[in-house]
């Protein structure tokens, strides 16, 4: 098993804006990442989810309170200190900051510049 990445689809709508278009900024950060580094991002899986929720294949793996993105599943060799929170025995980082630093841990990704 590897780590699995969920991030936002971009360009979605949210009726409570009517008329208006929206990405994520924190999933558009990580995708500039991936992007820059594609050697390493194929080191992860990464699913693309819309922005509707009920978001089915996160409740599927970590039930109906862990719905908001970018999130990354980690892998059960991960340690215990890269992970943000747990659902039974699934690790995961749910913060962007966690998601960069599990990156440049796990996968090779540089670190953010201070």
């Amino acid at each position: 098993m590897r780590d699995h990445l969920y991030l936002l689809i971009p360009d979605f709508a949210d009726p409570a804006f009517p008329g208006r278009r929206f990405y994520c900024w924190h999933c558009a950060l990580i995708e500039g990442v991936l992007a820059g580094f594609p050697e390493r991002a194929g080191r992860l899986d990464v699913t693309r989810l819309p922005w509707p929720r009920p978001r089915r294949a996160l409740i599927d793996r970590l039930g109906d309170a862990h719905q908001s993105l970018p999130l990354l599943i980690l892998a059960p060799d991960a340690p215990d200190a890269l992970a943000t929170g747990r659902h039974g025995a699934l690790l995961f980082a749910d913060d962007k900051d966690a998601i960069l630093r599990a990156l440049h841990e796990r996968h090779g990704f540089p670190e953010p510049h201070p």
